[in-house]
């Protein structure tokens, strides 16, 4: 199964589908983030509003909610920065903003699912 993922990834940046942000940053398809976040477990993070994750989300999420900066920063200080981390939000662009925002807290692996929620 790991296996599979790398080979995957690896299709995905070089067609294009898994465009590059920054060294630590990845944008996934639906098919490519499924399979990651399947194979193993993983730090999967909804950062939609609270409102918007009790109206859906994917399971075992955990919603820590972009536009609530003090609780962004204080939430995500207590995952690893050294284990892949897995964004979504609605679609897309909040994810975007927050993987940047991981990157510069020093996150080494961040996933950012393409079209967010409205895509899954």
């Amino acid at each position: 199964m790991k296996f599979l993922l790398i080979i995957m990834s690896l299709l995905s940046f070089l067609f294009g589908s898994g465009q590059q942000q920054s060294n630590s940053i990845t944008i996934l398809d639906k098919a490519s983030f499924k399979a990651a976040i399947n194979a193993k477990k993983v730090q999967l993070v909804d950062v939609r509003t609270p409102k918007e994750y009790k109206a859906g989300h994917i399971a075992k999420a955990k919603n820590i909610d972009f536009f609530n900066q003090k609780e962004f920063i204080n939430e995500f200080s207590k995952l690893e920065k050294d284990k892949a981390v897995y964004l979504y939000c609605r679609s897309g662009n909040r994810s975007q903003k927050a993987a940047r925002k991981l990157d510069s807290l020093g996150f080494k692996e961040i996933y950012d699912l393409k079209g967010g929620y409205l895509n899954w």
